[in-house]
């Protein structure tokens, strides 16, 4: 006698095996209890170390779908509004915005021509800059192996303000990083579900008796070959006599399995688009409901109002370290549709 599952077939007298339905550990970017190794700022006798992991905060970037894309809203809007300057590229720009809507920090460094005179300004990585034990003066550190400071002067911090410490800025979404990387847990879960291939689909329960023998075997060939390409195929079972229960399809955990999934990923990524503040109709977000998200347009517009006015004021500051206007932006405007001639 044998049941057979999908095309694992199993006896009475076979054992059960403690490996039959688990699957490789699914590798996150990044744990909880290394992002949040929240310390004071550290130093070494030259730089203060940061309080967050600065590599962590920039694997997260990328762990959350919504994470993600929150982020790269605001920063297309800024690059949408920067007017470029003879001294800061549009490009220049865009990454040191990054940086600061990643890290809470960023960095811009001044170079003079031989005549000591600002030549142009650049983006200093915020990944690897550290601020000095000394006023004025910041490092760069790429690994533990290396280092140089900057001529004193010469790199101007853009920061996030934080409650614990006055060295470094801490971003604003850090509330919302254990939902980021719940939600990267749940997609990993998933799809190492999928792809280990050895969890049970359902269950074919038969009461019928069949006239042969052979008939038990083709079904079981059938059910073998319907796995790969084409694997949506009909399968046809004749049973004279036979009553309506006769044959049975019982579901294993797929139906449950599939529910908590979904609120998994509804539940965190309403948690990040509740910490970052981006309209989710901004992010292409599919409403649940009929009625949608609302006006867009009135969206965008309170949006900008709120958040991202902020944020350019806050870039503005560079120019009083410059002293000159490196840093403009025009009004940010909806684009017209064209009216057809």
């Amino acid at each position: 006698m044998s049941t057979e599952v999908a095309t694992t077939e199993l006896t009475t007298t076979d054992k059960p095996s403690a490996e039959a339905f688990t699957f490789g550990e699914p590798m996150p970017v990044l744990s909880q209890r290394e992002i949040f190794d929240y310390l004071e700022s550290m130093h070494n006798g030259k730089w203060y170390e940061p309080p967050l992991s600065l590599d962590g905060l920039a694997k997260v970037y990328r762990a959350a779908v919504h994470h993600g894309s929150a982020i790269q809203v605001k920063r297309n809007i800024l690059r949408s509004c920067f007017i470029p300057h003879p001294k800061l590229s549009l490009a220049e720009f865009s990454s040191i915005a990054m940086d600061y809507l990643i890290f809470g920090n960023c960095y811009i460094e001044q170079v003079k021509n031989r005549l000591s005179k600002p030549m142009k300004y650049q983006r200093a990585a915020a990944k690897f800059c550290r601020r000095g034990i000394e006023a004025g003066v910041f490092w760069w550190v790429p690994n533990y192996s290396e280092s140089a400071a900057f001529a004193e002067g010469s790199v101007f911090q853009v920061m996030e303000s934080d409650v614990s410490q006055e060295i470094y800025g801490i971003p604003d979404y850090v509330a919302s990083m254990n939902s980021s990387l719940l939600n990267e847990s749940a997609t990993l879960f998933r799809r190492r579900y999928y792809e280990n291939g050895s969890h049970a689909g359902f269950i074919m329960y038969m009461t019928d008796t069949l006239q042969k023998e052979d008939d038990i075997n083709n079904l079981r060939k059938a059910l073998k070959d319907s796995k790969g390409p084409g694997n949506f195929r009909n399968l046809l079972m004749y049973s004279p006599g036979g009553s309506k229960d006769g044959i049975k399809i019982i579901p294993i955990a797929e139906v449950a399995a599939k529910d908590e999934f979904l609120s998994m990923k509804n539940v965190t990524r309403d948690d990040q688009l509740a910490a970052h503040r981006v309209p989710p109709q901004l992010m292409g977000v599919m409403p649940d409901n009929v009625g949608g998200f609302g006006d867009a347009e009135k969206a965008a517009q309170v949006f900008d109002c709120n958040e991202m006015e902020s944020l350019r004021a806050t870039f503005r500051t560079i120019n009083d370290w410059a002293g000159e206007e490196i840093i403009r932006f025009n009004p940010y405007a909806l684009a017209v549709p064209s009216k057809p001639s």
